[in-house]
């Protein structure tokens, strides 16, 4: 009776460690284990990150990180991270954590427009994607590529489309550079090209026209109009004498990209450049800046009508005066310069 006793005790206190222990082990990898304020945090896995390093970017976001370790080590993810980003939830607990962890990578937007060179470019993506600068722009000059894909450095940024793009956060250089390229044939529909075709003008053409467009007139409304003008030149085998592609060759020949330029010089007009449009009759060899949706459509569906020449109206800012007749512009163009010169604007 005494040995029964004995054993039933020890059976009754083995149920209860097993129960504290299950207990234990249900409470760590089932009982919320979130301390951030808001509705959901998100946590940025590098392709290089290792398990020390996740776990002290995982520690202000959980209330105990021995606990986050434990279930971590028991579902094999210490040794089996996964890059990209990835949103935890208000109350996750570890299990659900690190589930989300290694299998839930969320898309980030990327969103891109007004720059100016293919160096802009790869710094503002950069800010945006785990590829950092350096790699993203020797992806986009990488000339293999380009000439496979009829650019070359002078082009290149007009195979990027400004828009907003759906990409995981660890998107390689690479990767980031081939979706543009799919972008950049999906943009140019069918429609688009007969267009381009209709202008004269191949894709890339209308992307150097539309970027002069776009540094002219920063009024959406006015932009087919704009181009209207470029493109009866062109279409008539003159020269653009577009002010924009002189500050971008003044730019250029000086390497400093920051410089605001408001007045052009007549000693300007001379500078020897093919972006000089002053200069020489055909197209810059590349965009100025990177020309958005709307400068691109507007070119591809310029005005039609008899204007050659305009200049910026002093009674309407931002807007400019059109005329059909270098003597009509010339009028214009005196009533512009009165103005400017009133404001002070000497560079």
């Amino acid at each position: 009776m005494y040995i029964k006793k004995i054993l039933l005790t020890i059976a009754l206190l083995g149920i209860v460690a097993v129960g504290i222990f299950s207990y234990v082990i249900y409470n760590t990898i089932f009982s919320p284990n979130t301390q951030f304020e808001s509705e959901e945090a998100s946590v940025y896995v590098a392709s290089d990150t290792n398990y020390k390093e996740l776990l002290k970017q995982i520690q202000p976001l959980v209330k105990d990180i021995n606990d986050f370790d434990q279930v971590a080590k028991r579902k094999g993810y210490a040794t089996n991270l996964k890059s990209g980003r990835f949103i935890l939830k208000q109350g996750m607990n570890n299990n659900e954590i690190i589930n989300t962890l290694r299998s839930k990578n969320e898309p980030v937007s990327v969103i891109f427009n007004n720059q100016e060179r293919i160096e802009d470019l790869a710094g503002r993506v950069a800010q945006q994607i785990e590829a950092d600068s350096i790699s993203l722009l020797n992806s986009m000059k990488d000339e293999v590529f380009l000439k496979k894909n009829d650019f070359n450095l002078e082009n290149a940024l007009s195979m990027y489309i400004p828009n907003q793009y759906e990409l995981y956060w660890n998107t390689s250089a690479e990767a980031f550079r081939e979706r543009m390229l799919k972008e950049y044939h999906r943009f140019w529909t069918e429609s688009r090209l007969q267009q381009a075709k209709k202008a004269n003008l191949t894709p890339q053409e209308v992307s150097v026209v539309a970027s002069i467009v776009q540094k002219e007139t920063a009024k959406v409304d006015e932009r087919k109009r704009v181009a209207g003008v470029y493109m009866n030149r062109y279409l008539n085998g003159w020269k653009l004498d577009a002010d924009p592609t002189v500050i971008y060759a003044i730019k250029k020949e000086s390497k400093d990209f920051d410089t605001v330029i408001k007045r052009v010089l007549y000693k300007d007009l001379e500078i020897e450049s093919p972006y000089n449009t002053y200069k020489y009759k055909e197209l810059p060899p590349g965009p100025i800046a990177m020309p958005d949706i709307s400068s691109i459509n507007a070119v591809l569906n310029f005005e039609k009508h008899d204007y050659y020449y305009f200049v910026a109206n002093p009674e309407n800012p931002g807007y400019h005066m059109f005329a059909k007749t270098l003597r009509q512009h010339n009028n214009n163009r005196q009533a512009y310069v009165r103005w400017i010169n009133k404001m002070g604007i000497n560079r």
